[in-house]
């Protein structure tokens, strides 16, 4: 339960929200559920009791040291929650109104986001290396991915949320933070996947199934799921696949099979293995694009040749956040779930609360779980 005593002061900095959060402090190691304090709401920031969170592979990457993060630090950034106190500067915000956590944040000003590129804002991400809490003996706090969802509360900029419409399930909202946006985005914004195309997906977790969702939506005619785990098969299908393949030794052949001998018109990597990214560039066509949505470690190297560069002219990009522009690209994805076109609930493979946070993080590296959803207060 959330509680508000006789502020801590760390650094001039003021402390005074009691949490309960899952803590990592160790990589590698599990987390703990422990009290943090949440530091003091500033005139611009908003303070979000988190309704419903979604535990995502980036989390994982987090956790097991794949991708660097300062600790201790409250993971967690797929989010939809409830504001409990706003900033003197926030004035188009209500108490209890619903809003999607953000885990980039366009600062407005930089190159990238006066160029119309706002998910490569120059301090988008900062956040996850300042601290904005502290344990109970005054240690910092770091939020992961800039969010810290996996605690009761989190204190953000008012910059890092979305309202979120009435008639958004709070379900639906949560994965809107990152998986849907993020595979529906590598799509329509990011490749630009035309109508009557063929369309490749290589790893089949929630944000996989989100890009076989907006290939659908962009209307291609072959869309060719690939996953190592068979039991995904169905959910690929129902997301939109027209085709299952096991991740194996004849996949390559199997895809020139399904594409008239040519590879795929439009190829995504949700892994990001530098494996991955060489069989996904293999099997994109020549003149085709290959999009490496998933992300890997640092040190893991892909090569090419310069010939194969030269005469396959393909082109390979990376893809962060599905290219989002929250301010002008949510109402749509609000739009897509209003009709149905997008079924997000297909995604959802467990549930439970901040306890259960490491049990969801072996599903994923199991390559078993989609999206445990996590109730931080302990809801049904």
């Amino acid at each position: 339960m959330t509680t508000q005593t006789e502020a801590v002061l760390v650094d001039g900095t003021e402390y005074p929200h009691e949490v309960r959060a899952a803590v990592l402090r160790v990589v590698g190691e599990p987390m703990a559920v422990e009290t943090i304090r949440l530091k003091a709401v500033g005139p611009g920031d908003v303070r979000v009791r988190i309704e419903q969170t979604g535990v995502c592979h980036s989390d994982l990457s987090l956790a097991r040291g794949v991708l660097a993060q300062p600790l201790p630090a409250v993971l967690g950034h797929e989010a939809c929650g409830t504001v409990v106190e706003t900033g003197a500067g926030v004035t188009d915000l209500n108490l209890g109104q619903r809003v999607i956590l953000l885990w980039i944040t366009s600062c407005g000003r930089c190159f990238h986001c006066t160029h119309d590129e706002p998910h490569l804002c120059a301090t988008g991400s900062s956040r996850a290396g300042e601290p904005y809490a502290v344990t109970g003996d005054g240690e910092p706090v770091y939020p992961g991915l800039t969010v810290g969802s996996f605690a009761e509360q989190t204190v953000v900029p008012r910059g890092a949320v979305v309202a979120v419409p009435d008639d958004i399930d709070t379900a639906d909202a949560a994965l809107l933070g990152c998986a849907v946006t993020t595979g529906v985005g590598a799509v329509v914004s990011t490749a630009h996947v035309t109508a009557d195309s063929s369309v490749l997906v290589v790893g089949l977790g929630g944000v996989g199934l989100s890009v076989i969702q907006g290939a659908r939506l962009a209307g291609a005619s072959t869309i060719i799921a690939v996953d190592r785990n068979t039991d995904k098969a169905e959910m690929a299908k129902a997301a939109g696949a027209t085709h299952f393949l096991a991740a194996d030794d004849d996949t390559k052949k199997a895809v020139r099979g399904l594409t008239e001998k040519r590879g795929a018109d439009f190829v995504f990597d949700c892994v990001g293995s530098a494996r991955t990214i060489r069989d996904m560039w293999s099997m994109t066509r020549r003149g085709g694009a290959a999009t490496v949505v998933g992300i890997g470690g640092k040190d893991d190297m892909v090569s090419f040749s310069a010939l194969e560069l030269f005469h396959f002219a393909r082109t390979l990009r990376g893809c962060v956040a599905g290219s989002l522009d929250a301010a002008t690209d949510m109402p749509r994805f609000f739009d897509w779930v209003r009709s149905g076109d997008l079924d997000l609930r297909q995604l959802v493979t467990g549930a439970g609360t901040l306890t259960d946070v490491n049990t969801a993080l072996d599903e994923l590296a199991a390559g078993r779980g989609i999206r445990t959803v996590l109730r931080p207060d302990g809801g049904a």
